[in-house]
């Protein structure tokens, strides 16, 4: 292995994109949670949703300034270690980003600070509106950027001119072959993740005996939110699958070890690919499995990675065993999920101490699941940058090994500081918990405010009632 450049610059945008990635991850299911919470008190006048509203916006706000300072990052390091890839493809990726920024970002920033200060400063059908805007915003944030990555995996609608690709239908290139079941899986994975993480934290402050009634409420909107999507996003998975082996037959070789295109592919349970030699080490698999999963026959043949040049073959270990820890813990996530609807239909979740401590360490599933899913998405795609049209070796920058050296160090130090900062905040305020409900803390009922601005109106118009005061006063 030679240490250069590229490589560098390779491990850079990999560690910084794994950082931001969990953060967009988390806000886009936390906004819409938040937004479901507030719609359920402006429904019920139930106080425990507003005090869970306000509890996880806090988080929220956290999250969210972490993603938007690790995102600005990734920006910059398209010219500064991928300028040759901004000259390919600019003309197709800049717009796609500038759209997430005009339409998504502009549209959170816009409704964000009703959201984050608008407690006790506006109606509560308003407020419920921004936080419903603000969590619409995080998912066409998504939107955009799932298209521009799909477009990368699989272009589309356009032409290539001396190396350069040009738009020339902007629905093709949006609407992408790969792009809607890699967004729907991602958003429901998005979902996902955020649901574990409020499960952990009701059952948290459940094991410890305090704000029982909040946390019972997280525990079984987690709950509901689990057993019903872990399953979803199975079958999405499965059909995403399918589309990989439609569109990238490659990645999908590498996904499965699949060396040999003359039998029907097995589904590899446990395997140490080798690269060099072609073929599969310590072998455990079941036979045929893999061509029913992708292609619905077992007898189905299909690509292998010696049906592509070794120079156009991704790399496999990281693929094969990504995949796997991917798809393995989205198995730990039904049965989990499906053990807590069980528990909870015969009455006994919350006295189950055995399932409660277990749930309370389950927050960082979803995000590991995230990742290992992008590292099989961005490094299956190798060796191409953006699939057909320029490789990842001929789009980097023309900088020194020693000069991405030193950005690559200073990254380690300075998001080793300010991650550590951020998510210790966070965990702070998770075991602080939801603030109690007492005397003048406690919210207004949705439809008091009405009431209490039309009694403040006529106070100023008539006097508040208060000996002595008995005539009119004047309205200042």
């Amino acid at each position: 292995m030679v240490i250069d450049a590229f490589l560098l610059s390779r491990i850079q945008f990999a560690f910084t994109v794994s950082f931001h990635i969990v953060f967009p991850a988390f806000t886009i299911g936390l906004s819409a949670y938040i937004a479901t919470l507030l719609g359920l008190w402006l429904k019920t006048g139930d106080a425990k949703f507003h005090l869970l509203a306000r509890f996880w916006t806090k988080i929220f706000a956290v999250s969210f300034a972490m993603g938007v300072v690790s995102g600005i990052v990734l920006s910059y390091q398209f010219g500064t270690n991928w300028s040759r890839f901004s000259t390919a493809v600019g003309n197709v990726i800049g717009p796609l980003i500038g759209y997430e920024v005009l339409s998504a970002f502009f549209l959170e920033a816009s409704f964000l600070g009703v959201m984050l200060f608008g407690w006790k400063r506006v109606p509560p059908w308003l407020h419920f509106l921004s936080a419903v805007i603000v969590a619409g915003g995080t998912a066409l944030s998504g939107f955009w950027i799932l298209s521009a990555n799909s477009w990368m995996q699989y272009p589309a609608g356009h032409e290539v001119r001396d190396g350069i690709a040009y738009p020339v239908d902007w629905m093709k290139i949006v609407f992408n072959p790969t792009f809607p079941l890699r967004f729907a899986h991602m958003m429901t994975a998005a979902y996902l993740t955020t649901a574990f993480v409020v499960l952990a934290t009701g059952a948290r402050h459940l094991l410890a005996g305090h704000r029982t009634e909040s946390a019972k409420t997280m525990v079984r909107m987690a709950i509901l939110m689990i057993a019903l999507t872990a399953p979803l996003q199975a079958v999405i998975g499965d059909f995403h699958g399918r589309d990989t082996a439609t569109y990238q037959p490659a990645k999908l070789a590498a996904i499965e070890a699949h060396w040999d295109s003359s039998k029907p592919g097995a589904l590899v349970l446990f395997a140490w690919p080798d690269e060099k030699a072609e073929l599969n080490r310590f072998e455990i698999s079941i036979p045929g499995v893999a061509s029913l999963v992708t292609h619905g026959s077992m007898n189905a043949l299909f690509p292998s990675l010696k049906d592509f040049k070794v120079e156009d073959r991704p790399p496999v270990l990281i693929p094969f065993f990504a995949f796997r820890a991917m798809v393995g813990i989205g198995v730990l996530m039904i049965l989990f999920g499906w053990v807590g609807a069980w528990l909870w239909r015969k009455g006994t979740v919350f006295e189950s101490r055995r399932w409660l401590w277990i749930a309370q360490y389950t927050w960082p599933a979803g995000f590991i699941a995230i990742l290992s899913g992008w590292f099989v998405t961005e490094v299956g795609r190798q060796p191409w940058l953006a699939t057909g049209i320029i490789r990842s070796a001929d789009a980097v920058s023309p900088v020194t090994t020693l000069q991405v050296a030193i950005s690559l160090a200073l990254f380690v130090c300075v998001y080793s500081v300010v991650f550590t900062a951020g998510i210790l905040l966070i965990n702070r305020l998770i075991d602080k918990g939801p603030d109690e409900i007492s005397g003048e803390d406690a919210p207004e009922q949705p439809s008091q405010r009405p009431l209490k601005a039309a009694q403040g109106e006529a106070a100023a118009i008539f006097g508040d009632g208060k000996p002595g005061d008995d005539k009119i006063q004047p309205a200042i």
